[in-house]
């Protein structure tokens, strides 16, 4: 455990612990399976090189000379790119397993929204450090979150050493509600915009198109296009939304949002299970990316998202896991397996989501959905050191045909070994080398008693 405690500038339950604290210039990760990029024929061996923050060499083979700070041995292992979760609300562990089998609209205004007015930041910054446990341990690298007491969040994100675009959710259904959810938005971007060594990015987050009225889009688009930020957003979840919106307002979610003018900034919508060929088109047109959450929206039986056709008409999908308190989880291998299972089923076509456009959804195109396209997804020179080792010898990864379909289709979340973000291991061999996971637990069982 790395242990470098900061405490005085902010209240006294946070602690923070930076994993630079390491200071790994040169890290050597010898002899792994290397999948550089999900379409590429997976390396049976290779040496990769970090330097600093990014991948400086892939050497098939092996074979890498000089002196490391650190060799990390990969036999055994199959090392890929870190997975991005694009849509998730982090601190919604607290609410796992509470009202698990209602429907969406009775699970909210019954059950989540009356106890998320009892929240405070110290629930939130440690439950949040809950769900980046959970994340670090079966492979997240990076993730979008919408939520309340952002700061706390941003705090629990630097202390984990992870990689995160983060948003104050805006719920505004009335008047005069717009101004100060707005200002709460726009200054934790303005506060927290390129922090914890620039793993911290930030966002504005209109709740969805039936929790916030036109007013709250239209200064949200021109928040974003002053900040230079993204809107990340809820888009057509439920049959029942998409009817509210189309009765009241004459169109569907998507095109409602077109008409406001919300597309001409990078958008994030997440679900996007009850979309049509027309709101496809807009996606599209607009280089929106639409986040596919498997698991969450078939436990609110809410539906599939058609991915096929969204990825046939030109609609970046990534993938999330959409908040605990509705997936139960925060795995994103699961989440893989899911779409790929559940594609398959939706298009009829057994190759309609292979495993190669699954690990797609988890790596690149999430990294494109963050804005990050050019920095991660894939392992190659330059782009930044995000990475995590799975251990191939467990007994549901034989005989090992295919290490893509076996990470796909056969991997669990508890076959990660090692986690690396920005070139600082995370998780090395089956330990937390940033947070306490014991003392994150302990606090969080003591935190929801509250709320049983």
């Amino acid at each position: 455990m790395i242990v470098s405690n900061c405490i005085g500038a902010f209240p006294g339950w946070y602690v923070a612990t930076s994993p630079y604290t390491v200071g790994f210039v040169r890290l050597l990760i010898r002899g792994a399976a290397v999948m550089q990029r999900p379409e590429a024929e997976v390396l049976p061996k290779a040496d990769v090189i970090i330097e600093g923050r990014r991948f400086a060499a892939v050497l098939p083979g092996g074979g890498a000379q000089g002196a490391f700070d650190r060799v990390i041995e990969g036999e055994g292992r199959l090392l890929f790119p870190g997975l991005v979760n694009a849509h998730t609300h982090l601190a919604m562990t607290l609410f796992r397993g509470l009202a698990a089998d209602l429907p969406l609209s009775r699970w909210l205004n019954e059950e989540v929204w009356p106890r998320e007015r009892n929240l405070t930041g110290e629930i939130v910054y440690w439950f949040s450090l809950l769900g980046l446990v959970e994340m670090i341990r079966s492979g997240t690298t990076a993730f979008a979150d919408m939520y309340f007491f952002m700061e706390d969040v941003a705090r629990a994100v630097e202390k984990a050493g992870v990689r995160a675009l983060l948003a104050h959710g805006v719920i505004a259904p009335t008047p005069d509600r717009v101004e100060p959810e707005l200002n709460k938005a726009e200054s934790f971007v303005r506060e927290w915009e390129g922090k914890a060594e620039g793993r911290v990015r930030t966002a504005l987050s209109p709740h969805a198109p039936y929790t916030c009225g036109p007013e709250v889009w239209k200064r949200a688009v021109a928040l974003a296009r002053e900040l230079k930020v993204p809107i990340h957003t809820h888009l057509a979840e439920t049959a029942d939304e998409v009817e509210q919106v189309r009765r009241e307002r004459g169109r569907s979610p998507a095109e409602w949002l077109e008409s406001l003018g919300v597309f001409a900034v990078p958008v994030i919508a997440a679900h996007c299970v009850h979309v049509t060929d027309k709101d496809m088109e807009i996606l599209a047109a607009h280089n929106a990316t639409a986040v596919h959450c498997p698991t969450s929206n078939l436990r609110l039986a809410c539906g599939i998202a058609p991915v096929a056709e969204m990825l046939r008409q030109g609609v970046n999908v990534a993938l999330g896991t959409d908040g605990p308190g509705s997936s139960g989880r925060l795995n994103m291998i699961e989440e893989m397996r899911l779409a790929a299972v559940l594609g398959k089923q939706k298009a009829g076509d057994p190759q309609a989501i292979s495993a190669q456009e699954a690990l797609a959804l988890a790596t690149w195109r999430g990294a494109v959905a963050l804005g990050l396209g050019k920095e991660l997804g894939t392992i190659e020179p330059g782009k930044r050191a995000d990475a995590v080792l799975l251990d191939l010898t467990k007994p549901h990864l034989q005989p090992g045909y295919s290490a893509r379909a076996d990470l796909v289709y056969s991997a669990q979340g508890a076959d990660v070994a090692t986690v690396v973000v920005d070139g600082q291991p995370l998780l090395l061999e089956g330990e937390l080398q940033t947070v306490d996971d014991t003392e994150v637990i302990e606090r969080c069982r003591q935190l929801a008693r509250k709320f049983q």
